[in-house]
């Protein structure tokens, strides 16, 4: 009987594939609220669990950090065992670290289930290696601007979701693992396996030094300015970040199947999608968490507005329904511009949010203008990513090509968590997030000065990157 079920719902799956690319995209979007639910909770962790500041800033910076290092070994996994085990697997994590978290009365615990939950990253190159597989060429870049983009659009509903909760985080996490129970009923019924699976070997060694540059990193980073720049730890630190992350490059070189192909992340075809991915990864939590923080700091400063958890939601409340409204239309635009200029105008749009609340900040008007800004700028540009970073890859290393993308992201994003907590520590007031949203324009521009560049390059390049 189930096999029968199975067999029905893949051959219906083959007939009409928009089923399982909604379904696909509903648990990306899930994906990304997860992550973003927590930042405005961060002043509330604190103060609930008694905890300092930059010790619940880790409830965000480990599922980004899990989730680097899960996203290419999902994604290796999906290749070899099949990608629909891997997303239902992924899923069921979350759904368990949900549970955790919204039982979680201390901050260990609360790291914890944020740790299991951080693997449902790989969720999002997983997906898009299924929709290569069942759609056809012609629909392919609406399927992925679909993916892309509702990934966005679960960002903003992150913030929305803590807002709605009124700060409380049990009932965040208990909301986030209802959700996830459902997308994993309704992917377990629409998606299937197009492809065979294939053969390969995971990468551990490869995971296992990932994981120990970029803690290492961030750890440097987050507390450079509580320990001191110069100070034997904070040195130590970065110097053990470059020495590993040079023999996890040396390993990745020599390994038969790599954990990241290093010629991937290089080569011309998808090096501009790298980079870009990674900025605009880092504009974009710089922003979002910037501005969260700023709403919340007390009016008595001066400068803030002592906005509540819904008040930072209604803030982002125009971030959210931008990108819900390019994501509708993803596909139509997709089809008249190319996917690299779409990313070029959107990280733009999005550095141009950080440099308008470096300038202007002092009313609540203007984070909605900067909200507004971000909207636009995260829903074409995270439309089109998908597709500037598997176009010059032969279909075969989707997953993978999409997986480095993804990979990249996050790691920028993580950054951004350790680099905000660094320049408010140096910077204390009014100017530290000035030139935090500074940094973030900075950001967004360089992320759109290299998607321009790269996929004018790019149009000449035909041949896909070899995997190693």
């Amino acid at each position: 009987m189930a096999t029968a079920v199975a067999s029905a719902a893949r051959e219906t799956s083959m007939r009409n594939p928009w089923p399982t690319v909604v379904s696909l995209a509903f648990a990306a979007s899930i994906a990304a609220l997860q992550n973003t639910a927590v930042v405005p909770l961060l002043p509330v962790l604190q103060r609930e669990l008694h905890a300092s500041l930059s010790a619940v800033s880790w409830t965000l910076t480990i599922s980004l950090l899990v989730a680097a290092v899960a996203t290419p070994l999902l994604s290796r996994f999906g290749d070899m065992y099949g990608r629909r085990p891997m997303i239902l697997g992924a899923l069921a994590l979350l759904v368990a670290g949900s549970v955790m978290a919204a039982l979680a009365t201390s901050l260990t615990w609360l790291i914890v289930a944020r740790i299991l939950q951080g693997a449902v990253a790989a969720l999002v190159p997983l997906s898009i290696g299924v929709v290569r597989d069942m759609l056809p060429r012609q629909q392919l870049a609406t399927g992925i601007g679909v993916l892309s983009a509702t990934m966005g659009f679960g960002s903003g509903g992150g913030m929305i979701l803590a807002g709605l909760a009124a700060g409380d985080y049990h009932l965040v996490f208990w909301i986030t693992g209802g959700i996830s129970l459902v997308a994993v009923v309704i992917v377990a019924f629409l998606v299937r396996d197009v492809a065979p699976a294939g053969k390969g070997r995971p990468d551990f060694a490869g995971a296992v030094l990932l994981t120990a540059w970029l803690v290492a990193l961030l750890l440097a980073i987050s507390e450079g300015g509580s320990w001191g720049w110069t100070s034997p730890g904070v040195l130590g630190l970065f110097a053990a970040a470059v020495v590993l992350a040079a023999v996890w490059v040396l390993v990745e070189r020599k390994v038969a199947e790599p954990l990241v192909a290093m010629s991937m992340l290089l080569h011309r075809g998808t090096v501009g999608a790298t980079v870009s991915s990674m900025l605009l990864g880092f504009s974009f939590f710089t922003m979002l968490t910037g501005m969260s923080q700023f709403a919340q700091v007390p009016v008595a400063t001066g400068y803030g507005f002592g906005a509540s958890t819904l008040q930072v939601g209604l803030f982002l409340l125009p971030s959210t329904l931008f990108m819900l409204v390019i994501s509708l239309f993803a596909g139509r635009i997709m089809r008249r511009f190319a996917a690299s200029y779409m990313v070029a105008t959107g990280a733009a749009v999005t550095g141009l949010s950080g440099a308008w609340l470096a300038v202007e900040h002092g009313t609540p008007a203007t984070l909605y203008v900067a909200s507004s800004l971000m909207g636009v700028g995260l829903g074409v540009g995270y439309a089109a990513l998908g597709t500037m970073a598997v176009e010059h890859v032969e279909p075969s290393k989707t997953a993978l090509a999409a997986g480095v993308n993804a990979l990249v992201r996050i790691v920028g994003g993580s950054v951004a968590g350790a680099a905000i907590a660094a320049i408010l520590a140096a910077r204390p007031g009014v100017l530290g997030f000035q030139w935090v949203f500074g940094t973030a324009a900075v950001a967004g521009l360089f992320a759109a000065v290299f998607a321009a560049v790269y996929g004018r390059l790019n149009s000449r390049v035909v041949t896909a990157p070899s995997a190693h």
